[in-house]
């Protein structure tokens, strides 16, 4: 199994323009839909820091780096995806992704 075949977890941080969190939270339930319907997508998890509410931490399963960066990012589920959240962005995405095996077990997230 290539790097690219393997599960990965993407590490998305998402800061929100102050004042609307409450409307971007609505707004993702709409745009996880999209996200769901995507091949390669396994599960989800959106996460509120503490520190600083406006910024939040998304964390998408997928099957692999490719299910995530050229499909999804390739089908008309994106722009889906985008069109529901992208207006309460800040400032661009920060995304990385990474292996998604439990390091101290060896399961798949």
């Amino acid at each position: 199994m290539t790097a690219e075949q393997r599960p990965v977890v993407e590490h998305a941080q998402l800061t929100i323009t102050p004042g609307r969190e409450a409307e971007f939270e609505q707004a993702f339930r709409r745009g996880e839909q999209a996200i769901a319907k995507s091949p390669g997508y396994r599960w989800s998890r959106l996460i509120r820091q503490v520190e600083d509410p406006g910024v939040y931490l998304l964390l998408v399963g997928w099957q692999s780096l490719e299910a995530h960066t050229v499909e999804f990012r390739g089908s008309e589920l994106f722009p889906q995806w985008r069109g529901a959240v992208g207006e309460f962005f800040a400032a661009p995405p920060v995304v990385t992704h990474f292996d998604a095996r439990d390091l101290s077990s060896g399961e798949v997230v």
